[in-house]
């Protein structure tokens, strides 16, 4: 890390820490995505009601239900403005489409509108920096699209769809664990994440089918995406990329693979938007043998550690990370629940909460910052088919 980068990320850690005291005196509420509508997802039955707004107890991590936006249309991710005043979901159907609403100031959602999200299945948003932009990842579409944010708030029809095509890779995944039989999607492209660079000069997007992170140059002025040189990022046959992060100082990049249960560790080229490997790990302990299907990586709010879920193992790792940006294995605990689908960490850092989706419950744990464990607090806050859990 230069002097530059050293800096920015000492004072955006500072100011992470006036901020959890400031999280500390006011309410904290958390938005619920579920799967609400009766065809599911992954062979699931949808018995969310579309998303659920709750408050948490700063000092027990307890949630209380307060309201609930019934939404039978899959709002099975979502995603936030900087501001905290509008709240935009994908609508994970077979139309594909995406949501935006106003926050009110108790937390209530408006309905602003609804547009296409250029493809089938939406498993992915995110907001560009400049927030003008919208980004979707088409699972079953295997495409990516950009949608404008107008002035009021509200999504406009995509201005831009990238349609994935190329080798799919084989059924059975490289890396994977010894007994595996983690073989699905590789049927054909699977937009499984997008998301621009921190400086927003470019645009990756993993795709679980092709075993490859697209990446593109991003036109920031009419919101148009072009391959860049070189096109992406290639992971081992089958191994699957789902989800990934980069690191505050904006130069490691960490991919996490659905199929292979593995985290690959890179150094990213932020002016030429490449990346180059440095290490693979598993997620799973050195033991295991059997079937595994990785869900979601978080970095925790200090940026010193790493975190991981695992469904059939149900569990949620963590990796302490070096000071060249490499992970170490450091413990793992019990989901208390069936298929961590994602899971997040609320903003004073102490909390960490796991959407069980075949429990029908999010389970929370206390995390001391220190060594980055967890400890399961004893409590379940019964949701139908969570999917995906975000912080106010």
């Amino acid at each position: 890390m230069n002097r530059r980068d050293f800096a920015k990320s000492a004072a955006f850690l500072a100011a992470g820490s006036l901020l959890e005291g400031a999280a500390a005196k006011k309410p904290v509420r958390a938005y619920v995505g579920t799967y609400s509508s009766p065809q599911g997802a992954e062979g699931s039955k949808g018995r969310g009601s579309g998303i659920y707004l709750f408050d948490m107890d700063q000092t027990s991590g307890a949630l209380t239900q307060r309201l609930v936006f019934n939404d039978d249309s899959n709002p099975s991710w979502i995603a936030l403005n900087k501001a905290r005043t509008h709240l935009y979901a994908a609508n994970e159907t077979e139309a594909g489409a995406v949501s935006a609403f106003s926050i009110g100031t108790n937390g209530e959602l408006s309905l602003l509108n609804r547009a296409s999200s250029g493809g089938a299945g939406p498993a992915h948003l995110s907001l560009h920096p400049s927030e003008k932009f919208l980004f979707v990842a088409n699972y079953a579409g295997g495409s990516v699209a950009v949608l404008p944010i107008l002035g009021d708030g509200k999504v406009g029809e995509p201005v831009d769809i990238q349609k994935h095509t190329g080798t799919v890779g084989p059924a059975k995944a490289a890396s994977g664990p010894a007994g595996s039989f983690a073989i699905s999607g590789h049927d054909k492209p699977h937009g499984h994440m997008i998301e621009s660079d921190p400086m927003g000069h470019f645009v990756l997007a993993a795709d679980l089918g092709l075993d490859e992170i697209l990446i593109y140059k991003f036109d920031q002025a009419t919101g148009k995406l072009t391959p860049n040189n070189p096109t992406g990022f290639k992971l081992p046959p089958g191994d699957g990329p789902r989800h990934f992060a980069f690191h505050l100082n904006r130069h490691w990049f960490y991919t996490l693979q659905e199929e292979s249960s593995t985290l690959v560790v890179c150094d990213y080229d932020s002016a030429r938007g490449v990346l180059k490997e440095k290490q693979k790990i598993s997620t799973l302990p050195r033991d295991f043998a059997g079937t595994n299907f990785t869900s979601e990586i978080v970095m925790s709010p200090d940026y010193r550690f790493v975190y991981v879920a695992n469904r059939l193992h149900d569990s949620i790792a963590w990796f302490a990370i070096g000071n060249d940006g490499k992970l170490m294995w450091m413990g793992e605990e019990w989901t208390r629940g069936d298929y961590p689908r994602s899971f997040t960490i609320e903003p004073t850092g102490n909390f960490l909460y796991s959407c069980n989706q075949r429990s029908d419950a999010i389970a929370c744990f206390r995390r001391d910052k220190k060594s980055g464990s967890l400890g399961f607090t004893g409590q379940y806050t019964a949701v139908g088919t969570p999917a995906i859990i975000r912080f106010v």
